[in-house]
């Protein structure tokens, strides 16, 4: 059985530089980091992330976990959280692998496993003692990438063992919810997925909470139990994350990022930044770029 440290060097010899990549097969991504980071703010998707070596804070509002090789991170919806790599060096970088969940293939696989469900609770990020089953599993994927032609056919079949080894587990009952179609979560996490497709554009409540099969009211009380903010904010988040991407990475000015994730108006965009991000948009970009270690992702 294939354990941690299997993991920790395959994530180096496809990540041989800092940085989050996307690999050959969907929804993984490799990241590594060379030396702790400053806290970064990000929208992480419905994820597995599974650290070979470092360790990592996350934050949602005022709730925070820590985890690292002997835990691991799994987050239910796709969610505004702040992250901080915490233990990193040139020698012994962090090394992460992150594997997005697939919703349509969780419910199929507690369909067609009929998988006993353990009781448990609904929390949204959590971390979870290291199961080797799961570790085994995650190395097999990343083993994939050193056979290109075996991916199409092998990679949905692990995929669909790492849901079952996930369901079967202590977060068991959260899964369940997100499988679920008519769930409130499902149903959360549907209006997630709209809000994100459309954050340039204005912001249409009732039809979003249609699409998601709920009532405006009902959606903006769950949506902020599940998320800690209204649709509204999510979608401010949203805007301002991709802004500072474009100037952090593609060079695009203020003004010319704050037109292109929606906003109107210069000084709302500014001023919403700052709220956000504790600096002007100049000034936050000069900071991380002159910070080497800055990493956006999980």
């Amino acid at each position: 059985m294939r354990n941690i440290k299997h993991l920790a060097a395959q994530i180096m010899r496809h990540a041989p530089e800092p940085g989050m990549i996307a690999t050959g097969i969907p929804r993984l991504s490799l990241i590594r980091a060379n030396r702790p980071s400053v806290p970064v703010p990000a929208v992480y998707e419905a994820s597995l992330c599974l650290i070979a070596q470092g360790s990592k804070r996350v934050s949602l509002a005022d709730h925070s976990v820590v985890y690292d090789a002997s835990r691991y991170l799994l987050v239910s919806v796709d969610l505004p959280l702040v992250g901080h790599v915490l233990n990193a060096s040139q020698e012994e970088p962090y090394l992460c692998c992150k594997i997005d969940l697939d919703l349509t293939a969780l419910a199929d696989v507690m369909i067609s496993e009929s998988v006993p469900i353990p009781s448990g609770d609904l929390r949204m990020l959590a971390v979870y003692e290291s199961d080797p089953d799961l570790v085994d599993a995650a190395c097999r994927l990343v083993d994939l990438l050193n056979r290109p032609e075996s991916v199409a056919t092998l990679a949905p079949l692990i995929e669909r063992e790492i849901l079952y080894r996930l369901l079967t587990g202590p977060h068991g009952p959260m899964l369940r919810t997100m499988g679920g179609a008519g769930s409130r979560l499902g149903q959360v996490s549907r209006a997630i997925q709209i809000i994100r497709g459309r954050y340039q554009q204005q912001m249409r409540i009732d039809e979003i909470a249609a699409a998601a099969g709920m009532s405006a009211s009902s959606l903006h009380a769950h949506f902020k139990a599940i998320t800690t903010m209204t649709p509204l904010e999510y979608q401010k988040h949203l805007r301002l994350h991709e802004a500072r991407r474009l100037m952090l990475t593609e060079g695009a000015n203020a003004g010319s990022a704050g037109f292109a994730v929606g906003y109107e108006s210069q000084s709302q965009f500014s001023r919403e930044y700052h709220r956000l991000f504790g600096a002007p948009p100049r000034r936050d970009i000069e900071r991380l770029q002159a910070e080497t270690s800055y990493v956006t992702a999980v």
